[in-house]
């Protein structure tokens, strides 16, 4: 299946995606956005391909243009390649989830995603486990570290990365 790749970030994606052997055969199309309200990468089913075989579905993962946090902005691209491969493999982790699940079931996990707090939690953590257990420990590290080490970033902003995902000491523990 067919993955679309921006050439600007076509090699950090690369490395994401060799850790996900299992979505060899899934379309995914990575796609550069303005803004994404309150994220920096959302990964979800391209609408249409709720409606067909669960084989032929597809995906999109937006990326914004710009991380701004606080007074900082950040090109995305930009990012150091193992900040932006650790982002990408909590995506996929994403599109792992999704794949077990059935058309209904996904559109119901949406609504759920949109409505109750708990389940950006789950979801969020579930997908940084997939990205863990697909080996991709160090890479998720380093996005953490970036974030939740950087002077640049607002406290209100760490917040939320600590109540979502996983905490780096949660990381090494699932990998015990």
């Amino acid at each position: 299946m067919t993955k679309i790749i921006p050439k600007s970030i076509k090699n950090q994606v690369t490395v994401a995606l060799s850790f996900f052997p299992n979505l060899e055969n899934v379309a995914i199309e990575f796609k550069f956005k303005k803004q994404i309200k309150n994220s920096t990468m959302q990964a979800q089913p391209k609408f249409g391909s709720l409606f067909g075989l669960k084989k032929n579905r597809s995906y999109i993962i937006l990326i914004s243009e710009y991380v701004k946090i606080e007074n900082k902005t950040f090109l995305t691209k930009n990012l150091p390649d193992e900040v932006l491969i650790g982002w990408f493999g909590h995506e996929l982790g994403h599109i792992v989830d999704y794949e077990s699940r059935n058309s209904l079931n996904l559109v119901l996990f949406g609504i759920k995603y949109l409505l109750f707090d708990k389940h950006i939690i789950e979801a969020e953590r579930l997908a940084d486990t997939y990205a863990v257990k697909s080996g991709m420990k160090s890479y998720i590290m380093a996005t953490k570290n970036f974030i939740l080490n950087n002077a640049d970033i607002s406290e209100s902003y760490k917040k939320r990365i600590k109540r979502y995902y996983l905490s780096p000491e949660e990381i090494m523990q699932l990998l015990q």
